[in-house]
């Protein structure tokens, strides 16, 4: 046994290992399975005052962030040519039937477009599948004349009507799983004044679904004045017709207040309108990862935007990505043609991406591992935990 070093010998050994490693900046990690990629970065340590800064309400702080560029600003203007009927029919409308609709009565304007619904986690939505350039024309005014609306078609993303938005409780910027297709992404929502409709995709997102060619119908004329009965007539049976017109046709003395008020158009694109929505849209990135990480993440890193570095680590943005992570990982959230580590619009789907990459969206102590590898410190993931608990408190 007087061979063997003393346990106090051992151990000024092991801390003057240890002494050199830290001063050398190394990281000694001992990995579990699951994680096959390491990050070289060190830990990002954040000062005393950013640790003390009050949490702000995520409802009512607004990101920030450079304008989206938009496709098609200052072309010239579209005169709105709102449908007053919309019929659905049995199968494609000939084309004989469609130069019969248009010799109706009163319509001035016809135009036939793919129909199809989609369900996402069960709830089906009734798409119509339209060319931008051919269809703009058919919404109201204040939609017609927002560029970002049919750029967002031509993307491929989903422009949901504002209403189903409400209904559904859908989020701007959110992706949504269709079953068995592909992930969309709420580009945009507005009022698009179609009943029954849910919302609009491209013409060419629409066959890659599997929509019904040519069998939606909308017919514009002076209002109050197409016969719903013609239509009916000319679709045969299995047909489905929506007046849209209807307070046009209904006499004054019998109209209800709401009836007499004009609808108001509403029309949002892009962007999360609060870090609240900004996080929630984020997080469906990552099927399970739950938005209270991400705003957790975002706290502490940058008080939701208030702190964007650079750190001393050379950390940048509202959710402090070293450059090359965000070369791996950064996303466009927001659809304006950039990857921006400075935009929270950018940033905060970023860091979802890069979590979920590290199995974060399995939950458990794979989703702690994901936290820890987007900065190296145990405690920071304990802080990051405790923080999305109280998010989860406050925001239920």
């Amino acid at each position: 046994m007087s061979g063997l070093p003393s346990f106090r010998a051992v151990m000024l050994m092991v801390i003057a290992v240890l002494a050199v490693t830290a001063a050398a900046g190394g990281i000694v990690v001992i990995m579990g399975d699951g994680l096959v990629r390491t990050v070289q970065e060190p830990v990002r340590r954040q000062t005393t005052p950013r640790q003390q800064q009050p949490a702000p309400r995520l409802d009512q702080l607004v990101p920030t962030a450079e304008p989206v560029k938009e496709f098609g600003k200052g072309g010239p203007g579209v005169t709105a040519t709102p449908p007053r009927v919309l019929a659905i029919a049995a199968a494609s409308v000939p084309k004989q039937t469609r130069f019969a609709l248009g010799a109706l009565k009163h319509v001035q304007k016809v135009i036939v477009v793919d129909a199809g619904a989609v369900k996402v986690s069960g709830t089906a939505l009734n798409l119509l599948a339209v060319d931008p350039a051919d269809f703009r024309s058919w919404t109201p005014q204040p939609v017609a004349d927002q560029p970002a609306v049919w750029s967002a078609l031509a993307r491929g993303e989903l422009v949901a009507d504002a209403g189903s938005m409400r209904k559904f409780g859908m989020i701007l910027g959110a992706m949504y799983q269709v079953d068995g297709g592909p992930r969309l992404r709420v580009a945009a929502s507005a009022t698009l004044g179609l009943t029954g409709v849910d919302g609009l995709v491209s013409a060419e997102l629409g066959k890659s679904l599997g929509f019904a060619p040519g069998v939606a119908v909308l017919l514009h004329g002076k209002a109050g004045t197409i016969s719903e009965a013609g239509v009916r007539k000319l679709l045969g049976k299995g047909s489905q017709v929506v007046v849209l017109d209807v307070a046009h046709r209904t006499p004054k003395q019998q109209k209800t207040p709401k009836q007499q008020q004009k609808p108001q158009t509403t029309v949002n694109v892009g962007r999360p309108g609060s870090y609240l929505e900004l996080y929630k849209a984020a997080a469906t990135r990552c099927p399970g990862l739950s938005w209270t990480v991400l705003a957790a993440i975002g706290q502490v890193e940058s008080s939701h935007g208030r702190n964007n570095g650079p750190s001393s680590a050379g950390a940048l943005g509202p959710m402090q990505f070293m450059p090359a992570t965000w070369k791996h990982y950064g996303v466009d959230g927001d659809g304006d043609g950039k990857r921006d580590i400075w935009s929270p619009y950018d940033a905060v789907p970023g860091a979802a991406n890069y979590l979920c990459a590290n199995g974060a969206g399995r939950g458990g102590e794979k989703l702690r591992k994901a936290i820890w590898f987007y900065n190296h410190s145990w405690d920071y993931v304990n802080k990051v935990m405790g923080i999305a608990q109280a998010y989860a408190r406050t925001y239920a």
